[in-house]
């Protein structure tokens, strides 16, 4: 039987999923996603691989696994922020901006969001078993509320809007981690195009003869 670490079993597969998120972070740091196997994930993390498979069957589970943790966070901090009703939506969606960009400073996010991690996105499962669907479903409601109250214009197909919207912000979690230094900046231009995008004023539908 594997020896337990820390104080109770909790604590040891909080230790062993912190390994394994910053075995795949290292490796990711060396080569391609499509060339990393569950045997080289199981070295760098100091597993046996057939302890490994105790954890994830497979390298796409296991990334879903470790995204899942890791944007937990940012959940809780997005639903919060949409959930409060009372609150102007421009003011709700720049808070969300600014709560998304800061958790996505995450190391193990970060994997979703380095340049070249286009096969890593790729492999994530679509609609519901995505853990950002869940994030994408709040910025929704609040795009929605915003219209009801006129804060935002009609934007039409609020599904589409954001998920172009969801590029925007991918691109400034990118840039943060190219470099961190601009986090402050990034955060600014991240809210500026997207709220531009949705004021009333710049309706960019086309008008009807």
């Amino acid at each position: 039987m594997p020896r337990i670490r820390g104080s109770n079993i909790e604590e040891h597969h909080a230790m062993v999923w912190a390994d394994l998120a910053r075995a795949l972070r290292e490796l990711l740091l060396e080569q391609d996603y499509d060339s990393i196997n569950m045997g080289h994930i199981a070295v760098r993390a100091g597993l046996a691989r057939n302890t490994l498979y105790n954890y994830a069957r497979d390298k796409g589970t296991l990334v879903l696994a470790l995204t899942e943790r890791a944007s937990r966070p940012a959940v809780e901090r997005v639903a919060a922020i949409a959930g409060r009703a009372e609150t102007p939506a421009v003011q709700r969606m720049q808070e969300i901006i600014q709560a998304f960009l800061e958790e996505s400073t995450d190391q193990t996010l970060q994997m979703m969001f380095r340049p070249g991690a286009g096969a890593l996105v790729a492999a994530m499962p679509k609609g519901p078993g995505n853990p950002f669907n869940a994030i994408v479903s709040e910025v929704e409601n609040v795009v929605r509320a915003g219209v009801a109250s006129g804060e935002f214009r009609d934007v039409g197909d609020v599904q589409l809007t954001v998920e172009l919207l969801s590029g925007v912000m991918r691109a400034g979690a990118e840039r943060i981690g190219r470099d961190p230094a601009t986090f402050e900046a990034t955060v600014r231009a991240t809210q500026a195009i997207i709220l531009a995008s949705l004021n009333r004023r710049h309706d960019a539908r086309p008008r009807q003869e």
